[in-house]
């Protein structure tokens, strides 16, 4: 095939007497006389030095670029912005993670459209720029590739792993007085020795491997660490196969059906995933025009097993996970006891059968996955719940947990702030069931995650025994008895805006309810005498966000449906 019928896209940039123009500024930036006849593909890059999980991207794009160039194409590098979901946590910095989704999208597009790429790399690290990536190669629908940045590996203290997770939950074991200073210090100074994304089964080790699943990364490219060569060879690998996918016009669109997002909801659930990949799935799919609700997840999690011990409720990391056969060793296993579609085409041009017939089994005498036949749970740890305190629904994690049915009085609080105080000044109490609201999509704005109010229970010693509601969302990080994206929110009026202390609340994840222990005539007058707050931003990115956004059960997007 003749490289100027790759041009499908680019053409109207250089081609003719008229884009004289338009090739003198490319000529400004490196294009040769021979550029103009190849594919131009766009290497988005998400590097910055705001977050380890991104810091090291620059040099993996540069990698990338030049596997395009190799394979015949004109390869640009551009950037997008990341947040660091762990350095915002805890305070107002959070409010903007969430909506940076959007904004990374937004942005990809917005370049990748005004360029008139043939074809597309994204590479991401930090947790919302992976959905961010894939919401924006799906609106683009040329042929695209997404590698993921990689795993940092774990850090050292005493002779034990730590990592991200083990300073958030130092700090409630500080001041519960269960370790020393010099501890607490020894465990800041190593939990994160480098580059890469946070190491357990957190956000970004989960999406990477849903991106994977779905068939959007090439085989075994989510379970390599940041700092290694095969990360390296990753984005080589990557930029050659672009040019294959150009060849065969293979797009999102061909590869992003029902059928894959199945297998990555199959594959979550069986590493253990994070609540967010409901979020951002659900998100992703919405702009691929696929119909994915949380009844999918609900369906799909009831026959699949919790098969891999990775923290945050397990002992091991992604990169213990990557030693023994990564992500596709456990696809294999899924595969053979036909709860994937292995029809289903990816970016490596065969299909998903094809790619993990090719792939060997997981180590023999491994111990970082159990057996499909005696897995961690026979169900999957992601369970939706419903009644009459989420009608819509609401997300609950029970991977690790000693009970999943929890019966307690209320104690609510209107923000993250005032519950993180009141757990360290010792006023939750045993037995409680935390009620946080007005922290969801539009009321918070952007649906905090709560993993120093978390940790903050796990380090005073209540994980077991105090369970936690919000409108709002949880790390990847996060463990307990917790149940998130409640809907409807608070600020709409949902029902947890009128929960009041001393309330009784079951939580069963056992049959899926989440309820008020009120009777229907009671929610509905103290509905009646509620208000809905001011939205609390007039102006900026967090106010067009909470104008624009749907509900957390739609994924939590600003894109119309």
């Amino acid at each position: 095939m003749n490289s100027k019928d790759l041009k499908k896209k680019s053409s109207m940039l250089t081609d003719g007497d008229s884009r004289a123009p338009n090739r003198a500024m490319l000529r400004a930036v490196g294009f040769k006389d021979e550029d103009f006849k190849k594919p131009m593909v766009g290497v988005a890059s998400t590097w910055s030095e705001v977050t380890p999980c991104n810091v090291h991207i620059n040099g993996l794009a540069e990698k990338a670029k030049a596997g395009v160039r190799e394979a015949g194409g004109v390869p640009q590098i551009f950037n997008t912005i990341t947040v660091s979901d762990g350095i915002s946590m805890g305070h107002d910095g959070m409010h903007y993670s969430l909506p940076s989704r959007e904004v990374i999208a937004d942005s990809i597009e917005t370049v990748g459209g005004a360029m008139r790429f043939d074809g597309m790399l994204a590479i991401g690290g930090c947790d919302k720029n992976m959905p961010g990536c894939l919401m924006a190669l799906s609106r683009l629908n040329v042929p695209a590739i997404f590698v993921y940045g990689g795993t940092i590996l774990p850090g050292k203290c005493q002779g034990a792993d730590i990592d991200i997770v083990s300073i958030f939950e130092a700090v409630g074991q500080y001041s519960g007085g269960k370790i020393s200073k010099e501890e607490f210090l020894e465990i800041e100074k190593n939990a994160c020795p480098g580059p890469g994304s946070c190491g357990g089964m957190y956000t970004a080790n989960t999406m990477a491997s849903a991106i994977e699943a779905l068939g959007m990364s090439l085989p075994g490219s989510s379970s390599r660490p940041a700092v290694s060569d095969e990360k390296l060879e990753d984005c080589h690998q990557a930029g050659l196969q672009l040019l294959e996918l150009l060849k065969q016009n293979i797009t999102p669109k061909d590869i992003l059906t029902k059928n894959a997002f199945e297998n990555a909801i199959t594959t979550v659930m069986a590493l253990g995933g994070s609540t967010n990949a409901i979020l951002h799935l659900i998100a992703i799919a919405r702009e691929i025009d696929v119909d994915l609700t949380i009844d999918d997840f609900e369906r799909i999690g009831k026959n699949v097993p919790h098969m891999a011990d990775l923290k945050p409720g397990g002992q091991y990391v992604m990169a213990d996970l990557g030693r023994v056969g990564g992500v596709p060793g456990v696809m294999k296993i899924l595969l053979a006891e036909g709860l994937l579609h292995g029809d289903v085409l990816t970016v490596s041009g065969k299909t998903l059968k094809e790619n993990l017939d090719a792939w060997p089994e997981l180590t023999k005498g491994q111990v970082v996955v159990k057996t499909f036949q005696d897995p961690l749970m026979k169900k999957g740890p992601l369970v939706i719940l419903r009644g009459n305190l989420a009608p819509e629904g609401a997300v609950c994690k029970i991977a690790g947990l000693k009970k999943i049915v929890h019966e307690g009085p209320a104690r609510v609080f209107n923000s993250e702030e005032e519950t993180y105080k009141a757990i360290v000044d010792g006023v939750v109490q045993a037995d409680d069931v935390v009620v946080i609201r007005y922290e969801g999509p539009k009321g918070g704005p952007g649906m905090r995650e709560m993993l120093s109010v978390t940790a903050a229970l796990m380090g005073k010693g209540l994980g077991d025994s105090v369970s936690l509601i919000t409108d709002g969302r949880f790390s990847g990080g996060t463990h307990g008895h917790v149940v998130g994206h409640i809907v409807p929110e608070a600020q709409v009026g949902g029902p947890i805006a009128v929960v009041q202390d001393g309330d009784s609340i079951l939580i069963d994840a056992e049959t899926g309810k989440l309820e008020i222990r009120l009777s229907d005539e009671e929610i509905v007058t103290r509905l009646k005498s509620w208000k809905a707050p001011a939205l609390k931003h007039k102006r900026g990115v967090l106010a067009k966000y909470a104008k624009l956004v749907t509900s957390a059960s739609q994924g939590a997007t600003t894109s119309e449906a």
